[in-house]
C-alpha cells in the first residue's frame, strides 16, 4: 500500500503506479464522493447522458424521412456491398 500527503493547497497525488495501472492521463476529472469509510475518487464519465430528443437530427440529413422498411433495405444492401468486398 502506497501513501500520498495533503498539501497545503488542497492537493494530493496519486503514485504513479495507481495513475498507471488505471491509464488517467494528466487532466483526468474526478468525481469525490465523502463515504463512511473514507474518500472516493471516481474518473467522471467524459459525456453527459443525453436523450435522443437532444440529438435528433444533429447528422445534417435534410431530405424527407425514412420508413423503418427503407432503414433495413439499406442496411441490408450496405452489408451485402460490404461482404462483396471482402
Amino acid at each position: 500500500m502506497e501513501t500520498t500527503r495533503l498539501s497545503s493547497k488542497g492537493q494530493v497525488i496519486l503514485p504513479k503506479a495507481v495513475r498507471e495501472s488505471h491509464h488517467w492521463a494528466p487532466g483526468t476529472e474526478f468525481v469525490v464522493e465523502d463515504t463512511p469509510e473514507g474518500v472516493l475518487l471516481r474518473p467522471a464519465k467524459s459525456f453527459k447522458p443525453t436523450r435522443l430528443e437532444d440529438v435528433i437530427g444533429c447528422t445534417g440529413y435534410k431530405g424527407p424521412a425514412k420508413t423503418l422498411e427503407e432503414m433495413e433495405e439499406a442496411i441490408a444492401k450496405g452489408i451485402k456491398e460490404r461482404h462483396a468486398r471482402g
